[in-house]
């Protein structure tokens, strides 16, 4: 059965596209672990984890079998009033691998929307408090997701969401670090940031940043010392800490949460994308129980939200199964390996005169080109090579399965060579 790609392309809104001049779209009939196979059998490998998510890869035997056997009990019931095993258990594995100190947790069903959790918990929290506060600080060019509370602590200038600028809420914003994750550390570093806190702390609700990965927003990778300085800024002025882990969870970074390279831990965590292994839409916020208990005796007496697929019991069962299988698979050696690949295949590209830099932290490798690339035409030459990458402004970049195979993980950086000496 072919794909009526032209209905598609007529009717479906695809992500960040226009409806009068649509990127092409390419049919995908199935997948299979780390290949997808188009609508005319073409074999691609994928080097996006489906945008992060899928850990292991696509037809993993034992998630298929947690999604089967939890369908046969319950696809959902709500989670107002009832409870049931799969979120139970969910609940438990988050709590012990996570950073010490958080074990409260809040399902939620989207990374988007476990980040306007945690701004509302932070919010919350304050107004508990009899100290309403009504800003968040934050570092420019980071990415927090597409929805309106999470949009106005992206970066504003020059992102994506700079068309919205004027309706949401106004937040401060510092400089990115300008230290990468290994150069040597400065402490100056610190300055504009501790200044900003310093003048805005009585107003500032909660520091909220990307760990160590700055995503979506350049995929800029900064010093630990930075995160360090930032929990001890948090602890100073008694500000809360949101760590945004929903892209670098799960292992990405080389530590199964990124926050562990700088050995603090926030008051708040947001989880999602790997969560599932990629198979179902899932999202956590992860908080203390100083902050829960804080909001529980405050003026409304509960957390104001609760979305209608909160704790959805297929989707619990499967992120179950997905943290099992992600520590059972000594995924820490796996991620090393990947990155020693990287470096090794996407070296070549630091010879090119078209390419501004080169970067790898754990399963990430980034070729940041010094001319914005054509989105269309580069997706097709890599679709021609026989790769799955997705491209975005100057940024060439890929973060494979963590089961994906040396052949195929070589053939992924030549396609980036080749089209990166083309462009």
């Amino acid at each position: 059965m072919s794909i009526d790609l032209q209905f598609d392309t007529n009717h479906l809104w695809h992500p960040y596209t226009s409806m009068t001049a649509p990127l092409p779209c390419y049919g995908v009939l199935s997948a299979d672990k780390c290949m997808l196979t188009l609508e005319n059998n073409q074999q691609l490998i994928d080097g996006m984890s489906s945008w992060w998510a899928c850990l292991f890869g696509y037809n993993v035997p034992e998630l298929n079998q947690a999604a089967k056997n939890q369908l046969d009990k319950m696809a959902h019931v709500m989670f107002g009033g009832l409870t049931h095993q799969p979120a139970v258990d969910l609940a438990k594995k988050l709590v012990e691998i996570s950073p010490e100190g958080l074990d409260k947790v809040f399902l939620a069903d989207s990374g988007s929307v476990s980040v306007e959790v945690a701004l509302k918990m932070a919010l919350q929290y304050w107004h508990s408090r009899d100290k309403p506060k009504s800003q968040f600080l934050t570092i420019r060019n980071g990415y927090h997701g597409d929805t309106f509370g999470a949009m106005s602590v992206t970066d504003p200038e020059g992102s994506m969401h700079e068309l919205y600028h004027n309706f949401l809420p106004q937040q401060l914003f510092v400089s990115q670090p300008t230290i990468s994750f290994e150069q040597d550390w400065c402490e100056s570093e610190l300055d504009e940031i501790s200044a900003a806190v310093e003048q805005n702390h009585h107003n500032i609700a909660a520091v909220i940043l990307e760990p160590i990965v700055q995503g979506a927003g350049g995929m800029y990778f900064y010093h630990p010392e930075y995160l360090k300085g930032v929990r001890r800024l948090c602890d100073k002025y008694e500000l809360l800490l949101i760590a945004d882990e929903i892209a670098t969870g799960f292992g990405r970074t080389g530590k199964l949460f990124a926050c562990e390279h700088a050995g603090i831990s926030p008051d708040i965590i947001c989880v999602g994308k790997a969560i599932t292994g990629g198979y179902m839409s899932l999202a956590a916020t992860l908080t203390t129980n100083k902050v829960a208990q804080t909001i529980s005796r405050g003026k409304a007496g509960v957390f104001m939200h609760g979305p209608t697929f909160m704790g959805n019991p297929l989707a619990c069962a499967v992120a179950c199964a997905s943290i099992d299988k992600l520590l059972a698979i000594n995924w820490s050696d796996k991620v090393v390996n990947i990155e020693k690949m990287l470096n090794d295949f996407l070296s070549p590209c630091k010879t090119l005169t078209q390419v501004q830099d080169v970067r790898v932290l754990g399963a990430i490798g980034v070729v940041e080109m010094i001319d914005p690339l054509d989105v269309a035409i580069v997706q097709k030459r890599f679709v021609e090579l026989g790769v799955w990458i997705r491209p975005f402004g100057k940024l060439v970049y890929i973060m494979p399965p963590y089961v994906i195979e040396k052949p195929q993980l070589k053939k992924l950086c030549d396609a980036i060579y080749t089209v990166a000496g083309e462009s």
